[in-house]
């Protein structure tokens, strides 16, 4: 051989190797028409592909060292550690008329959202119809929408995408450890499952365990833990029946003498067969390169052998924001082969969180909030998108840091709910850890803060739930389908997305939470939260920072971060957000925040990720009977028609800015003349 045929054989090993990626093959189990093949503008009809994905990783290179425990997995022949998860794809039929990019939407706890956010439809595990195509927004862009499997807790049934994690083990034999599990009963009841969701597993007990378990209970979560006798309740462990060899079983916990709803009961029990839960992070990573790069046996994304996803986005709706935020933090935006793997995410409603994604004994759905879930290890350092240093733990880290170092940082747009300040500490994803001054934001970040709304936007007319105050129906969602198109094009080299919106401290727009800082009016019948989500330093035990092994349960306070919140103007109302027109043009006050009736138990406490809508008086007469400091409808606006003026003003303000589409002026205009007409008197 010559040096020039030596030359060539050589440039095609590293073709081959560069195009290696850890997804070795794809299952396809069906693939049909989508909405009875209604064709969407230009792209034309699109198709359903359901399967699965399978993978096999190496654990000895590098990109997969932050797996916890991947060292202890079971490996095959080759030395990889092999897992599965399901697949679910809606791609054009025909694949060229895509726009090239893949929507990846991080399904939360099994289920699919994108569609409900995007697409302005009601959402549903198994969209096959023209109702559950929506308006077609995503499907009109031509984007390729992308779920698979990434949570390995969860229980097969009702169509939900499930990852078969690989279980550790050490020289044969299980691994123990130490789990514990806070419930909070929606209603009083005698029998609940231990993970507090239902459809989730949860570890397999060991007989000790069974033996030494204990239960406590609570109404508050700085309330003493009461134990209860072992004698008076029970835990039930039921096998399921499922395809996955490592499916966990469903746990139960009865108490004969009766759980109280909103009360805080919290089980410890030693636990045994940890899935090695990292492997979610890398079948991620690994699917987006297979579909960008065109590898995997059976990839069902190629056109003519080619692939045809040129660039991917991430979209992750709470539980699954958090875990694009991990994922990034992480290092798994770098693929097998050093390729950026998302070049743009979009983790919504993750306030400033992290997950409970990557440890031993991982229990992902568990997340923080002011009332329950207060001490799990999902709200931790690093909060912001920049390296900062954290006084508490004496550290110096940031989300972006590992991506930044390895140039495969994706362009990240932040967006929250006023809910996420109250409930889920998300003034620390643009602040320092102590709430003394204002981020630097890197210019690859983009926070917008959609004033006035909760977590997911309530229904219209708003219930009460366990709040004292109505739900709050602000809808954040047009603004999502304009940044994702304006995300799209500064991918490809087009106009940037328009800057950020979210207030600061320096602008004293951000402040203290207490009702005096906040400047919110004191309104007749309407109490003000003495309390809110203010994540800890906790202390797990001396194995937790190093190995991510929890050994103290309950965990120890080591300090406390500081949150803080939006300023409200005379209305109570936020200013210097991104508010949706009904709220920036409001016939109500809308607040991220609503307190728990006593009937629900733990009175005062926040209500889990639930806002308020407090409507304004309607006649100047109406509110001088009651004394609220509000302007009414009639000295605000007069009429229902000078109200809707002004709204229609504002939504093409909000479109001239970038923030929102022509097409949506037009439906929100006519949503809101429907739901404020009765408040007009029409």
């Amino acid at each position: 051989m010559n040096l020039r045929q030596f030359a060539i054989v050589f440039s095609l090993v590293l073709m081959v190797s560069s195009a290696r990626a850890e997804v070795t093959r794809f299952e396809t189990t069906s693939r049909e028409e989508f909405a009875g093949g209604q064709s969407f503008g230009d792209v034309g009809p699109y198709e359903r592909i359901v399967g699965r994905v399978f993978y096999a990783i190496d654990p000895k290179l590098r990109q997969n060292e932050p797996i916890v425990d991947l060292p202890l997995a079971p490996r095959n022949d080759q030395g990889k550690v092999e897992f599965f998860a399901d697949l679910f794809i809606l791609a054009p039929k025909d694949l060229a008329k895509g726009n090239g990019a893949a929507l990846y939407d991080v399904n939360n706890r099994g289920n699919k959202l994108a569609l409900r956010f995007f697409n302005l439809t009601g959402g549903g595990n198994d969209p096959r119809s023209a109702a559950d195509a929506g308006d077609g927004f995503l499907l009109r862009h031509g984007f390729t929408i992308v779920w698979s499997g990434w949570d390995g807790e969860l229980l097969p049934a009702e169509n939900r995408l499930r990852l078969s994690a690989p279980v550790a083990s050490k020289n044969g034999k299980p691994i123990t450890g130490l789990v514990r599990c806070e419930i909070v009963p929606t209603s009083d009841l005698t029998r609940m499952i231990v993970v507090n969701w239902d459809n989730h597993g949860s570890y397999r007990p060991t007989e000790r365990g069974l033996a030494a378990a204990t239960l406590t209970h609570r109404e508050y979560p700085g309330g003493n833990r009461v134990e209860i006798p072992r004698d008076k309740w029970k835990l039930h462990v039921t096998d399921v029946k499922s395809d996955s060899p490592s499916q966990l079983p469903k746990v139960e916990v009865e108490v004969p003498e009766g759980m109280k709803m909103g009360h805080i009961y919290e089980i410890i029990y030693e636990a045994q067969d940890p899935l090695v839960h990292g492997v979610c992070f890398a079948g991620v990573r690994d699917l987006v390169s297979a579909f960008r790069h065109g590898v995997g046996e059976g990839n069902p994304l190629l056109a003519d052998g080619k692939p045809v996803i040129k660039y991917a986005y991430g979209f992750g709706v709470s539980q699954s924001g958090r875990f694009l935020r991990e994922l990034v933090y992480a290092g798994f935006n770098e693929d097998e082969q050093g390729k950026r793997v998302f070049d743009g995410v979009i983790p919504h409603v993750s306030g400033a969180g992290l997950g409970s994604f990557n440890y031993r004994f991982a229990q992902p759905t568990r997340h923080v909030q002011q009332h329950d879930h207060h001490d799990y290890p999902a709200d931790r350092f690093p909060f912001a998108y920049e390296t900062q240093y954290d006084p508490l733990s004496k550290r110096e880290d940031g989300i972006l840091r590992r991506a930044t170092a390895t140039n495969t940082a994706p362009i990240v747009v932040h967006t929250q709910s006023a809910g996420e300040y109250w409930t889920r500490s998300g003034s620390l994803a643009h602040t320092d850890p102590l709430g003394t001054r204002d981020s630097d934001v890197p210019q690859n970040v983009r926070i917008y803060l959609f004033g006035g709304t909760q977590h997911g936007p309530a229904g219209f007319p708003p219930g009460r739930g366990a709040g004292k105050n109505l739900a709050n129906p602000g809808d954040y969602r047009p603004f999502l389908r304009a940044l994702l198109l304006g995300l799209d094009r500064q991918v490809r080299g087009g106009t940037p997305l328009p800057p950020s919106v979210y207030p600061k401290i320096k602008d004293g727009t951000l402040v203290s939470f207490d009702q005096k800082s906040t400047g919110f009016p004191r309104i007749p019948g309407v109490e003000y939260p003495q309390v809110i989500q203010q994540p800890s330093l906790w202390d797990y035990g001396p194995r937790w920072q190093a190995q991510r092994i929890i050994d103290l349960a309950p965990p120890r306070s080591l300090g406390d971060y500081k949150v803080l919140v939006p300023k409200c103007g005379q209305d109570g109302n936020e200013l210097s957000c991104l508010s949706p027109p009904e709220v920036a043009v409001p016939v109500a006050t809308y607040t991220g925040w609503n307190l728990r009736r006593a009937d629900a138990g733990a009175e005062n406490d926040l209500v889990s990720l639930t806002g308020s809508y407090i409507p304004f008086p309607a006649t100047k007469a109406e509110r001088e009977k009651s004394g609220d400091p509000r302007l009414s409808l009639e000295e605000r606006y007069g009429t229902l028609d000078s109200y809707l003026s002004e709204l229609e003003a504002k939504c093409r303000a909000l479109a001239e800015g970038g923030y929102l589409l022509e097409e949506d002026i037009e439906r929100i205009v006519k949503q809101q003349r429907e739901r404020a007409g009765a408040m007009f008197g029409k």
